[in-house]
């Protein structure tokens, strides 16, 4: 599933909100953002494309569509109510500090409790988020049928569409805010199964819209997190588990370093730390070729997993070795205890005491200071541990969040340690291949 928001509409310009209401029309920048979106799917066989039918998303989707077409040929467009933007009923058309002004207390509601957020209409109470995120149910379970095998275009809204990723992968409404979507941002989702959690390849792309990184949301002020998975080794490639093995990039990897350089090269990046294994270390030391001034600092806590016994080995030796066990790491990883190494349990418990620790060393006292970005570089199961961390997720989570080689998540703190983080972007890979699609190796962990 790929998923798109609309472009930038009269509203999103104006700060108005919009919800139900059909008024807004996409801007100028909004026709090319959606432009943009089609060039960068080009190449990309569709199946089925669906979308809101109100205005700014089916102009959109007109627009990406037209582009489609100039290659391929693509699926009539269908359009379902259940893709419309959340119903803000009391709130549609007003200025956003308007209706703080006016509804203080649900507006907070709204945005630090959106599970319980409710307006009071003359109906009774009315609960926006949730009533969104069963919408977001009956979508899924109307298409899902259908065919995983599939690929399908999903244009929608703001909203929606962190209820469509949420509900796929398992998230509820007290999530709603951890997830941001940016104008034309584009997110990938994979099913293995029509009742199976959806893994999230990428989130909130916005690199084809020549935006290397999502905008930050107004008023943040906490520190900005780029979280980096080391490049391309040789053992990656093979598919061989390297764990706690110390190896070193190959040719392709300081390649992707090289690329993922670039990529952050025009970022003021405020400090940078690594693991201090080899791969993580040479990928961040590349980086850091751009930024010569910033000293680079080692973690220890955030080494791969141990894989123990498995080191070294590729899947038909463990299977051989140890029958039974892979198949239970990747049905149940959480059950895993690896042969003289680590659970998942233990990993989650050292990566997230190291990155909180990150967090609040640039988390600043004085709300004034210059907001901070700050740059990780570790390992997939680290990485995935933090991800999954950020959006309250447990170990029996772990598979949900995709990490390639050389990609690059946004994590922000509106308001540093003690703030709820948001995803703003996951496994950027954009700037590895050109394609939306994470095409990397990615191998054994």
């Amino acid at each position: 599933m790929i998923i798109v928001r609309h472009g930038q509409s009269t509203y999103n310009q104006q700060r108005l909100i919009q919800g139900h209401c059909d008024d807004s029309s996409l801007t100028e920048l909004g026709d090319q953002q959606a432009q943009r979106v089609g060039r960068s799917l080009t190449g990309i066989p569709f199946d089925a494309v669906w979308c809101s039918p109100l205005k700014r998303a089916r102009r959109t989707t007109e627009l990406i569509v037209t582009e489609l077409r100039q290659s391929a040929a693509v699926p009539a467009v269908q359009t379902s109510p259940d893709l419309k933007e959340v119903s803000l009923p009391l709130w549609e058309g007003m200025a956003f500090t308007e209706a703080e002004a006016r509804y203080p207390q649900e507006y907070k509601a709204w945005r630090t409790d959106p599970a319980n957020f409710a307006m009071a209409l003359e109906s009774g109470p009315f609960y926006p988020i949730r009533d969104l995120y069963d919408q977001a149910r009956r979508f899924w379970q109307n298409l899902l049928p259908q065919g995983v095998s599939q690929t399908v275009l999903v244009v929608a809204h703001s909203a929606i569409n962190r209820a469509l990723i949420s509900t796929a992968a398992g998230l509820g409404p007290e999530r709603f805010n951890n997830l941001y979507q940016a104008n034309c941002a584009i997110s990938v989702l994979n099913f293995a199964a029509p009742d199976a959690p959806a893994q999230i390849e990428s989130m909130n792309l916005t690199s084809h819209m020549g935006q290397a990184l999502p905008p930050m949301r107004a008023g943040h002020r906490g520190p900005r997190m780029l979280l980096v998975r080391h490049g391309e080794t040789e053992w990656n490639r093979q598919k061989r588990f390297q764990g706690q093995i110390d190896v070193p990039l190959n040719e392709n990897g300081r390649a992707q370093g090289q690329q993922a350089a670039e990529f952050l090269k025009a970022m003021a990046i405020d400090g940078a730390y690594t693991s201090s294994m080899l791969r993580p270390k040479e990928t961040a030391e590349i980086i850091l070729q751009h930024h010569p001034n910033l000293a680079l600092q080692a973690v220890d806590a955030l080494w791969e997993i141990s894989h123990g016994e498995w080191e070294g080995k590729f899947e038909a030796d463990i299977e051989a070795g140890y029958p039974g066990m892979l198949q239970q790491w990747q049905d149940s990883p959480e059950t895993v205890q690896m042969p003289g190494g680590e659970n998942l349990e233990q990993v989650w418990t050292r990566a997230i005491a190291a990155w909180q620790e990150i967090v609040a060393a640039h988390s600043p006292a004085d709300p004034e200071a210059p907001v901070q970005t700050i740059m990780v570089v570790a390992h997939d199961a680290i990485n995935k541990a933090i991800l999954c961390h950020v959006v309250g997720w447990n170990p029996d989570a772990f598979w949900r969040f995709k990490q390639g080689n050389g990609a690059v998540s946004v994590i922000d703190y509106p308001h540093g340690i003690d703030s709820e983080p948001v995803l703003s972007a996951a496994n950027i890979t954009h700037h590895l291949s050109g394609s939306v699609l994470d095409q990397t190796a990615a191998g054994a962990l």
